[in-house]
C-alpha cells in the first residue's frame, strides 16, 4: 500500500507542476519557438525512411521541401516575420533543393532534374538579390561610391594630387 501512495503523490505532484507552468504559459511560449518541428520532423523522416529503403527517391522532393521551409521558417522566428519579406525566395529555393536531392539519389540521373533544380536556385539567388537591392540598394551605392573615393584618393595610382 505505501508504494501506491508514492506513486500517486509523484503523479499528482507532476500534474500539478504541468498545470503551473500551462498557466505561466510556458507551454505556449514553447510551443510559439518550437513549432517548426512539426515541419522539420516530416521532412527528417521522409529522408531516413528513404534511405532505409522504404521509400522510393522521389520521396525526397517532398522531403527536401519541407527541411527548408522548416529551417527558413526557425529563422522567422528568431528574427521576426517581418524578415519573411526578405526571404521569401527561399520557397522557391525549397523546389529546387528536393528536386536536386532527388537528381542526386534517384535511381535515373535525367538532366532535366538538375536543369531545373539549377534554374530554379539560379532564381530564387536572383529574387534574393533583388529584394536585398530593392530594399538596401542606396547602402549598396554608397558603400561602392566611397570606397571608389577611397581608391581613387589613396590608391597606388598616380601620386599627384590636385
Amino acid at each position: 500500500m505505501p508504494n501506491n501512495k508514492y506513486s500517486a503523490g509523484i503523479i499528482l505532484l507532476l500534474a500539478g507542476v504541468v498545470i503551473l507552468l500551462g498557466k505561466l504559459g510556458v507551454f505556449s511560449l514553447l510551443g510559439a519557438i518550437f513549432w517548426p518541428l512539426l515541419v522539420l520532423i516530416p521532412g527528417v523522416l521522409l529522408h531516413v525512411l528513404y534511405f532505409g529503403r522504404l521509400l522510393p527517391a522521389v520521396a525526397l522532393v517532398p522531403g527536401g521541401m519541407l527541411v527548408v521551409y522548416a529551417l527558413l521558417f526557425v529563422v522567422c522566428n528568431l528574427f521576426g516575420w517581418d524578415s519573411l519579406k526578405y526571404l521569401w525566395p527561399l520557397f522557391i529555393f525549397g523546389v529546387a533543393a528536393g528536386l536536386y536531392e532527388y537528381y542526386l539519389f534517384g535511381s535515373s540521373r535525367q538532366r532535366v532534374l538538375f536543369r531545373a533544380a539549377l534554374a530554379l536556385a539560379a532564381a530564387s539567388a536572383v529574387f534574393i538579390v533583388l529584394v536585398l537591392m530593392w530594399s538596401w540598394g542606396i547602402y549598396a551605392i554608397a558603400v561602392v561610391l566611397i570606397g571608389a573615393g577611397a581608391w581613387m584618393t589613396l590608391g597606388r595610382g598616380s601620386r599627384r594630387r590636385w
